[in-house]
């Protein structure tokens, strides 16, 4: 029987409990690690937590954007399964608005979730990580966070900066064994993308898309474990997208649909 990629590794998720989070928590256990949920959702942990079995998951309630708490996460997770290998920084919100009509303090929120929470992660984790000898970190921005999207100002801002604060961990601490990557999905059928449905613009987005269809979580699941296991072990610094085909085109019209239209038109 082939061995399990994580066993023996111990790993934590940030906002694991739902979407690209709870999904890549279930591949990393699948794959033998024993990993720490955190999230704020206490319900949803609990339960994961029990399907699971607590020898292989457990659920740490945590606010990534408070560094106490991020801390703490850690502590809990050194004590329960006696260090760390992977860290998945996986949490954020979304945010949108334009710079004249943004709240200051959705501004600030926004920055702390999805970029003040990697940094306190990693500042935590990482000690430990060279202790044992090295670790993978993988960060989870957006391809929001490479080009930018009309009136998300915070987002992508965000987003970007992870992609850039990345880079700087994987060259600061390639020598410690410890490798940095992070990666950019485009739309995936999260809650997080719950607002495109409720505006009822799902189809037109999917439209935008190459592949025509939003991603799955267990596919961007699959790609971070990939790059926290060994099979990447050259691999640090890279942004690795996600995204149905979305940034390989220029953003121009698609000229061939638009001449047949105009054809068909007479």
């Amino acid at each position: 029987m082939k061995e399990k990629r994580f066993a023996g590794r111990v790993a934590i998720v940030t906002g694991g409990t739902t979407g690209i989070g709870e999904a890549t928590v279930r591949q990393l256990v699948d794959e033998g690690a024993q990993v720490v949920i955190a999230a704020r959702r206490e319900e949803l942990g609990i339960a994961l937590e029990k399907e699971l079995g607590s020898d292989r998951a457990i659920f740490q309630k945590c606010d990534v954007a408070v560094q106490a708490d991020v801390e703490t996460l850690v502590a809990a997770t050194i004590k329960a399964f006696g260090g760390i290998d992977i860290l998945i920084n996986n949490a954020g919100v979304g945010c949108f608005g334009y710079t004249p009509d943004l709240d200051p303090a959705v501004w600030h929120q926004t920055i702390a979730v999805n970029l003040h929470s990697v940094f306190y992660a990693c500042k935590a984790a990482i000690p430990h990580m060279k202790r044992r000898g090295g670790g993978a970190i993988v960060n989870v921005a957006s391809v929001s966070g490479l080009y930018a999207d009309y009136g998300f100002t915070a987002y992508n801002a965000s987003k970007g900066a992870v992609i850039n604060y990345t880079k700087s961990l994987a060259i600061d601490h390639a020598q410690d064994n410890i490798r940095a990557n992070v990666v950019c999905p485009g739309l995936v059928d999260t809650p997080l993308s719950d607002i495109i449905n409720q505006l009822k613009l799902h189809d037109l987005w999917v439209e935008t898309i190459p592949m025509k269809r939003a991603g799955r979580p267990q596919e961007i699941a699959r790609i971070i474990a990939f790059v926290a296991s060994d099979e990447a072990s050259f691999m640090t610094g890279s942004s690795i997208v996600a995204d149905g085909g979305l940034s390989a085109a220029t953003g121009q019209p698609n000229l061939p649909k638009l001449m047949e239209k105009m054809n068909a038109s007479g």
